[in-house]
């Protein structure tokens, strides 16, 4: 057993450049024991071929992470916050199967492709509402707004509530980090679902939230935690993943300049290229806890029942002994299967609309500003607490 408690995740030196820890975790201890950001002390698991056997282990449940038999309890939804603990990625099979299934319809590859000409339209309009500056925050203006906008019209919530859904994601995901402002925004999120829910049931839509609620009054197949749980799941998924993949790759681009004058001279580049932003510096850096249900080998570590486990995944996309040149940024890498959406059951539903909205954003941003540089030194670059998530603060660029 390897203990790392000395290391401070929460130091803005570790959140800038996390890979340096990581890849000295994969040689001498990929499997240890360390204490989180909340207190928690927990497996964390930084290879690659391990993390891919822990994300599909059935051993290591989603549901146990909410009612732990041990001194250490993971992820305890109280009041307000249980209302929020039903969706896919908190729950296991049969539960998780069922859930999956209702949302599934909405994320077919031909629904996905049908929203192509609404996305390019968002993007048409971003960009051209900040035609004729000098310097913005692409995040702000471009890589935030695009994704709710899309989120919002597809679940058919008000997209002007757009800085509402922010702050309360950025402090939510930012988890224990956030101190004592986590509950309020808990509980006023909470508030909104709830009130967008009662609007949906009394003047249903044609949207994906009047869908579910349709599928949950008439078959009885969703409770109300289920309903709230989702659209919590679909809001906050829906777009984090997406700001973070359109961020940190324009981010890659611009730090590399010869990579964005590549991309911007070869469009046929573009899909291995937003797999590889995905890969070398995904969205999401770590997966939501699972607990081991009974004793099991994981990199050659017994982790105990009860045992709390995080599978580090911008960790596992950066492993030599599976990606040849991890450490460098290739554009053009054809055999790149990382785990930047998951893998198994728990896979990221809403990948293939993700991969869409960034293959129209960076299309649209290339062409219409090909002169785009960062506006500050790369190493000035803040990036967001919390180890749940791997994004900038801002992304402050000159036009």
């Amino acid at each position: 057993m390897t203990q790392d408690a000395h290391v401070d995740f929460t130091d803005p030196a570790f959140q800038a450049d996390p890979h340096p820890v990581y890849a000295q975790w994969r040689r001498t201890g990929p499997v240890r024991r360390t204490r989180l950001p909340s207190g928690l002390t927990a497996w964390v698991v930084t290879r690659y071929e391990d993390a891919r056997r822990a994300l599909a282990d059935p051993r290591l449940s989603k549901q146990a992470a909410f009612s732990v038999g041990s001194s250490q309890v993971v992820n305890q939804p109280a009041s307000p916050a249980s209302v929020l603990s039903r969706h896919m990625l908190a729950v296991d099979p049969p539960d998780h199967t069922r859930l999956r299934r209702l949302v599934s319809a909405a994320f077919t590859a031909r629904r996905i492709e049908s929203l192509r000409p609404r996305i390019a339209e968002i993007t048409r309009d971003l960009l051209d509402a900040v035609e004729g500056r000098e310097r913005v925050d692409l995040i702000d203006a471009f890589a935030f707004p695009l994704p709710i906008q899309v989120i919002c019209e597809l679940l058919g919530v008000p997209a002007e509530d757009r800085d509402a859904f922010r702050a309360w994601s950025n402090v939510i995901v930012a988890g224990s980090q956030s101190g004592d402002r986590l509950e309020p925004a808990i509980r006023e999120m909470v508030g909104y679902i709830l009130a967008q829910i009662a609007e949906r049931r009394a003047r249903p839509g044609d949207d994906l939230l009047s869908g579910l609620i349709q599928v949950r009054d008439e078959e009885d197949r969703l409770t109300e935690a289920e309903l709230s749980s989702m659209v919590f799941l679909l809001l906050i998924a829906g777009h984090e993943t997406t700001v973070n993949l359109i961020g940190n790759g324009a981010y890659l681009l611009l730090r590399e300049r010869e990579q964005w004058e590549r991309l911007r001279g070869d469009l046929t580049l573009l899909p291995t290229a937003i797999e590889e932003f995905l890969r070398y510096e995904g969205p999401v850096e770590t997966s939501t806890f699972r607990v081991a249900t009974e004793d099991l080998e994981i990199g050659g570590v017994t982790v105990s029942a009860g045992d709390p486990v995080v599978i580090v995944l911008l960790s596992a996309n950066r492993d030599d002994d599976r990606f040849p040149d991890a450490a460098e940024l290739r554009l053009d890498r054809a055999q790149n299967p990382h785990l930047a959406f998951g893998h198994g059951i728990h896979y990221c539903l809403g990948a293939p609309l993700a991969r869409l909205e960034a293959q129209i954003a960076f299309t649209a941003l290339l062409a219409r500003h090909p002169g785009l540089r960062l506006a500050v030194p790369a190493e000035d670059m803040r990036w967001r607490p919390g180890l749940l998530l791997r994004g900038l603060e801002e992304l402050p660029v000159l036009l």
